[in-house]
């Protein structure tokens, strides 16, 4: 069983506005990321959230994933919430892949390469897809890490564990430049909507 964790707690201060609530498609952002991940192999979804808390679950009431809040958003936001998913997700579940909620132009066909690879090499990696040399996301991490992750305290981050000497990483390539693509301002919303009507 592999469950899906999708960040969505930030307070897109870059923004201006609330990014997983912005019109995509026929979606809200945090929609798009969801929706891609229900039709993907993976088990569950877990949608962490913090600011503006109730309208992004709100947006969320008719998908069939489950919500957890993370007190602690506005000051570790990403770390405090991979820690919040990874404590929420099911106790049979083998591995966990992070996606960041705003990244709406996530593709399924990269998240069934990463479990795929998974598959094929085991528990002794972190998967992590690469376009051109550059990491992206969404990240997927084995049930053995996940204690490393757990114990970070606040002032440490996510790549303090994929930087350790005990992590191996296993990169995956892909051919499309999606895992680098979120959308931390209005010009990067517009490059994305513009991206999606070519």
């Amino acid at each position: 069983m592999i469950s899906a964790i999708v960040l969505a707690a930030g307070l897109s201060t870059r923004m201006g506005r609330l990014k997983q609530l912005l019109p995509y498609g026929e979606h809200t952002v945090i929609e798009q990321v969801v929706s891609v991940l229900l039709a993907s192999p993976v088990s569950e979804v877990v949608v962490v959230t913090g600011h503006q808390r109730s309208a992004v679950e709100t947006a969320l009431a008719k998908w069939p994933v489950r919500t957890v809040f993370n007190p602690d958003y506005a000051e570790g936001e990403m770390l405090s919430s991979a820690q919040a998913g990874l404590r929420t997700v099911s106790g049979e579940s083998r591995a966990v892949l992070l996606a960041v909620g705003d990244m709406p132009a996530i593709e399924g066909n990269v998240v069934a390469q990463l479990i795929e690879t998974y598959r094929a090499a085991g528990d002794g990696y972190v998967y992590i897809p690469s376009h051109q040399m550059r990491a992206g996301h969404p990240v997927l991490v084995p049930r053995p890490y996940w204690g490393a992750i757990l114990s970070l305290r606040a002032g440490d981050n996510l790549r303090s564990v994929l930087r350790a000497k005990s992590t191996r990483v296993q990169w995956v390539i892909v051919d499309t430049p999606s895992v680098l693509q979120d959308i931390d301002t209005p010009t990067d919303y517009g490059r994305d909507l513009g991206l999606r009507r070519e």
